[in-house]
Parts: structure tokens; C-alpha cells; sequence
């Protein structure tokens, strides 16, 4: 893990966090071309059926999350994530949301959830983030999450885009877009308490800032896979 340096003092520890907006992974060409219209309907299908393996993983990662926080109050807030992934029945959540999207895109329920077009690079990626989030200090994987502090943007530009340039996929199978331009703000804003919170010294900063890093380098990885998977 390659080390940041981190500048100096609160203001500028968020400051460094939110730097990393220039590595997320809605820079990389595959998604840059996504936003422009340029994709063709087998890559598009590539990557909501890639995506979702990665999507199914995050109650496992938030799950780990918790099994190593001692801190109830940040438990009592951190819990909601799973509940509004899984949902709390069937037809709920925001993996079924990624099913439907999936389904929206032609895409079999069944060939989704079977991962019968998921390749090895993204399964790689993925489970290298779950396994950060158990074995890492809780607050360092707390700190991986602030991804979403770009989300909200992503989402913006993402849904708009879909709707411009790929009318072949059903409104209705946009939900999970929709939803996460509510749901990331509120959930980074905790997130970057925590951390904030816990995180007072120029060490336990600069851990944090490579937890950050790391999850910028899955969430690239994880579309470099999909790009060499599903070429132009």
C-alpha cells in the first residue's frame, strides 16, 4: 500500500481525502466512454453483471465493518447500510435493485446471480476489499467507504446518462441510481465523522488516507477488468 502524504491538520486532512476524487473510478476511459454514449449493449450487460458481484458484497463488507467496531453509537448509525442493501423483505433493497437494473439491461435475474459472466479480475478486486474490511482496524475500513463522498456526483451524471444515451434499458431498472443520490450523501457524512472523529493524529490520518487509496485502486481494478473483458 503506497503511503500519501497527508497535510497538515483537520482542514487538511479532509482536504487530502477529498483529493482522491481525481483517482475514482469515474475517470477511467471504460466509464468515461459509459457517460459518452459509447458503449455497446454487451459491454453495458458486462459491466451491470460484473458490477453486481461487487454490489452483493457490500452488506459483507459493511457486516465486517461492524463485527469489529466498538463503538455502539457508530453501530446503531452504520447498521442502515445493510438493512437498506438487503432490504428487510423480498423485492426490497438495493441488491434487488441491482437485480432489476440487470433485468432492465436484458439480463436473465438467474444469469446475475449465478455470476455466469463475472471474471476473475473483478472477483479478485472485490474480495481483496472484504477482506480489508475484516482484517483492517475498523476506522481504516470506515475510511475506505469515502468513496462516497464522489458518489453523489457519479450517480448525477451516470443516471443522466442513461437516460440519454441508452433508451434501450428500462427507466424503472434506474432505481438503484436514484435512490443512492440520497442515500451516499447521508452516508458519507457519517462516515467522514467517524473518521474525522478517530483520526487526530498525523499517523492514524495517514492510514486513513491509504485506506482511501486502496479502495480507489479496487474500484479501478475492478473496471480494468471489465474493460479488458468486454473491449471495444
Amino acid at each position: 500500500m503506497t503511503t500519501t502524504t497527508t497535510r497538515t491538520g483537520a482542514d487538511g486532512f479532509v482536504e487530502t481525502l477529498r483529493a482522491h476524487s481525481r483517482r475514482y473510478h469515474d475517470q477511467h476511459p471504460f466509464h468515461v466512454r459509459m457517460n459518452a454514449g459509447r458503449l455497446s449493449r454487451r459491454q453495458i450487460q458486462g459491466w451491470v453483471a460484473n458490477r453486481f458481484y461487487y454490489q452483493e458484497n457490500i452488506p459483507r463488507k459493511d457486516a465486517a465493518i461492524l463485527s469489529n467496531c466498538p463503538d455502539l453509537e457508530v453501530r446503531r448509525r452504520w447498521i442502515r447500510r445493510i438493512v437498506e442493501h438487503d432490504g428487510t423483505a423480498a423485492g426490497e433493497g438495493g441488491i434487488e435493485a441491482w437485480l432489476r437494473l440487470g433485468e432492465a439491461a436484458g439480463l436473465t435475474r438467474e444469469e446475475v446471480q449465478g455470476h455466469r459472466h463475472l471474471v476473475p479480475g473483478v472477483r479478485f478486486a472485490v474480495d481483496a476489499y472484504v477482506n480489508f474490511a475484516r482484517t483492517r482496524p475498523w476506522v481504516e475500513a470506515v475510511a475506505s467507504s469515502l468513496t462516497e463522498l464522489f458518489a453523489p456526483d457519479l450517480m448525477a451524471a451516470r443516471l443522466a446518462a442513461f437516460e440519454r444515451w441508452y433508451p434501450w434499458i428500462d427507466p424503472e431498472g434506474l432505481a438503484y441510481f436514484r435512490a443512492r443520490l440520497e442515500q451516499a450523501p447521508r452516508d458519507c457524512e457519517h462516515a467522514l465523522e467517524v473518521v474525522t472523529a478517530h483520526c487526530l493524529s498525523a499517523e492514524s490520518q495517514a492510514r486513513a488516507v491509504d485506506a482511501l487509496s486502496f479502495k480507489c485502486d479496487v474500484l479501478w481494478s475492478l473496471m480494468d477488468a471489465v474493460d479488458q473483458a468486454y473491449p471495444e
